[in-house]
């Protein structure tokens, strides 16, 4: 149903590091009307509604029955026990990558929003990166893509590996890039601070050749995030930490060289990132518009599930190969 006149009714379940800012940017969207928050933590749950001058609501179930749209921001084992129950009642959904633990739970959210006609939509924030959307602009044909995306440590996350915590990010961006089936996933991971593996490498082949490498890290001094794709005569670089990307392109025959090309035969343009509006309002914005337009989300359950379906796979390649040394 169509709803384009009306604000979004929408409940936050769970303002911990990341909802908390949910809930602050849905409030001050004009398309959506934060009707409340859950969270398992009373006095959290209590002090992030105070800020936002909404209800807290300690039982799920009473905001549930307040909202048009839930906004899903709690540790990935409430995935599914929340959304399900939201999905059957005709509620749309916004979900926090991973979609769901297992891909059995995946499949059963993306059945259910089927039958129930509405929008299930998962976190995968990289997709509204503005620089993101400007390469696929220039982007044809990947040949090879190289990923790095390193953070230091954080005591917050120990219940999951970095592949699903962080590398997922870069798994579903590829995937999104790549037009093509995965052929192969070879994969290392070596738990360092805590039993899952803290830093890991992947190499996922494409059945049209084309080859990503990743390396995703939680144990790093320095941070770091930045994809660098390479096509036949461009190269495209992307680096989130400086907030720009460039574009290195060989020239025609008969074309001439820019000032300050950096190489013979080689053009160069680099171009800042926007921003005036960050990932996550353009992510949670979409989200509402798509509610109210009825038309299907950037990131659908079905991209979530193949995102897991991959991260699985490298978590469990990563975990074989660690097994041969034991």
């Amino acid at each position: 149903m169509t709803v384009m006149n009306q604000r979004i009714k929408i409940g936050v379940f769970g303002v911990g590091h990341l909802g908390k800012h949910h809930a602050r940017i849905l409030n001050a969207l004009p398309t959506a009307e934060l009707v409340g928050i859950n969270d398992t933590d009373p006095q959290r749950g209590e002090e992030i509604a105070e800020r936002e001058k909404v209800p807290y609501y300690a039982r799920w179930e009473d905001l549930l029955e307040k909202c048009d749209a839930v906004d899903i921001v709690t540790p990935t084992t409430h995935h599914h026990c929340l959304a399900a129950p939201a999905l059957r009642a005709g509620k749309h959904v916004f979900i926090e990558k991973p979609i769901t633990k297992t891909l059995e739970e995946a499949d059963e959210l993306i059945e259910l929003a089927h039958k129930a006609g509405v929008v299930l939509q998962v976190g995968h924030i990289e997709r509204f990166n503005s620089a993101v959307m400007e390469i696929k602009r220039v982007l044809e044909s990947p040949r090879y893509i190289e990923v790095h995306r390193l953070s230091p440590y954080s005591p917050r996350v120990k219940d999951i590996g970095v592949v699903v915590d962080l590398m997922i990010h870069d798994l579903d961006l590829i995937l999104s890039l790549v037009k093509s089936p995965v052929e192969r996933c070879d994969a290392v991971g070596v738990p360092v601070l805590t039993q899952h593996e803290d830093i890991a490498s992947a190499r996922i082949t494409f059945e049209d050749g084309c080859v990503a490498n990743l390396t995703a890290s939680r144990v790093a001094i320095e941070p770091q995030r930045r994809i660098r794709i390479f096509q036949r005569n461009t190269f495209i670089s992307l680096d989130y930490q400086k907030q720009e990307y460039a574009v290195f392109r060989k020239l025609e025959e008969n074309e001439k060289p820019m000032m300050g090309d950096p190489m013979p035969g080689v053009s160069r343009y680099v171009l800042h990132m926007d921003r005036e509006e960050d990932a996550l309002t353009t992510e949670l914005g979409d989200f509402i518009r798509c509610v109210r337009e009825s038309r299907p989300p950037v990131v659908s359950g079905e991209d979530g599930r193949r995102a897991l379906a991959l991260a699985i796979q490298v978590t469990e390649e990563a975990r074989r190969n660690l097994q041969k040394e034991i």
